[in-house]
Order: C-alpha cells, then structure tokens, then sequence
C-alpha cells in the first residue's frame, strides 16, 4: 500500500510514520507534502497513491481549498486537532476522520476500513466528500486590538505578517506595524491563498507586496517586500517553485 501524508507539522508526521509502520511494515510512504499547493503539486506529477492522510489545517489554508482546484479520486483519511468538522457525515461511508494525537487503535481501524471497501463504493464516497468540502470564505479585514480599541485594518493595507518567539506583528504597506495575538497558522486559515502565502516559520507575505525575488546560494530565494521587513524573507529550496508559480499565477 503506498501512502501520501499531508502533514505541516514535523513531529505529526514522523509519529505517523512511525505508528503506520509498526501497524503495517508493507506500508510505503510515497511522499509527504506540507500545504495546498505542494500537495497539488505532487499529485500531478506523480503516481496516485492508494490512500491519502490529510490534515485540514495545512500551511497555506484549508486542505478542502484542494477540492477546487483539482479532482481527487484517492480515498482520503482526515487527521486534524480540530472537532468542529462534520465528524459523523464524513463516517457515514467514508474512509474516516481521525482526532490529534491519533491513537494507534484509531489508525488501524482507519486502515482495516479502507481495505474493506471495494471499487464501486469509492465513487459514493469521492462524490459525498466533493458535496461535504465547504466552500472557503476569506476575510477582507482583520481587528486589533489597540489599547481600549479594535481597530479595523483592511487586508489590502498588509503587506506581511511576522512572528517571533514572544509576538506576532502586522507589518502594513505605509510601514506601520502593529502586535496581534494570533499564530500564523491561525491567520492563514483566514486569507485567500491567491493572495498570501505562508513563506517560511516566521512570515506570511501579501502577493502585491512582493518587489523583487533574488535567487540566493543553495537554490533558495530572497524576497524583498515593497517595506522594509524585521527580518529577511527566505524561501527554501523545496519551496522555491511553488513560490514564483504563486507570484505569477492569475
């Protein structure tokens, strides 16, 4: 059985590995993919596997923004550290919808339902999880708290969002920055990817914002903003092409 994880999260991946392969020591994993758009990515330009793990929240946004730019016709396994999904529709005839930390009994049944399932069944399925995928709804303005006050900031006045270990900060195109209490995992659930994408750990970056790309030493990329940043916005080697296709694309 060859498997895809779609994992963003270093530590979630290798104990999946790790407890599918003490279940399974057959179970080859073909690839893992960290966001929306590698996944797509690798899909395309490579042999369908025979299942998919999939996390919902991925680097890039909803592992359901998926579904609207291509058809999937792999059974899919959801893991994810969030309840709030339709948790009983997606078992009604579906391979299965796993809670984090995923506990090794919970992943076996998940394995033993997917091989009871026969060819004919997985059309249902496929078709029921296209109907179930929401469509996403992004946000055009974010509040911030500042002092006694929210202050209401259209997200076509960002240029980038920053985190350190200690805050996160709005960095807006006429150079003003501002503290927000959120994660950028949980601001990227928010955004369209069309228009910003998770960069790195440390950024998330405003596609109209972007001045100028500078192929860097190991095949890594220097991206400089139209505003001065906190720090250098590097792009990994891996993440490279994904990137200037994001920049170009309409």
């Amino acid at each position: 059985m060859r498997v895809l994880i779609v994992e963003d999260e270093t530590a979630a991946y290798e104990n999946m590995v790790k407890t599918l392969q003490t279940i399974d020591h057959t179970i080859e994993i073909a690839g893992n993919t960290e966001s929306v758009s590698r996944t797509a990515e690798w899909l395309q330009n490579n042999p369908q596997p025979d299942l998919i793990f999939m996390d919902i929240h991925l680097s890039d946004g909803s592992a359901f923004m998926l579904f609207d730019r291509m058809k999937i016709e792999t059974p899919i396994v959801f893991t994810t550290a969030y309840d709030q999904y339709a948790i009983d529709a997606f078992r009604v005839n579906s391979i299965d919808y796993l809670l984090k930390p995923i506990k090794p009994d919970e992943l076996r049944r998940a394995l033993d339902k997917f091989r009871r399932w026969m060819p004919a069944d997985m059309g249902g399925y496929l078709s029921r999880l296209m109907a179930l995928a929401p469509k996403p709804v992004y946000k055009d303005k974010i509040l911030i708290p500042l002092r006694d006050k929210l202050l209401p900031v259209s997200l076509d006045d960002v240029a980038c969002f920053y985190t350190t270990n200690k805050q996160t900060l709005v960095c807006l195109k006429n150079d003003v920055q501002y503290a927000y209490a959120k994660t950028l995992e949980q601001i990227m659930t928010i955004l369209n990817p069309s228009r910003f994408i998770r960069a790195n750990k440390q950024y998330i970056v405003a596609r109209d914002s972007v001045k100028e790309i500078i192929i860097w030493f190991d095949s890594r990329l220097l991206v400089k903003l139209n505003i001065e940043t906190p720090e250098p916005i590097y792009i990994s080697k891996n993440r490279a092409t994904e990137f200037k296709t994001w920049v170009v694309e309409e």
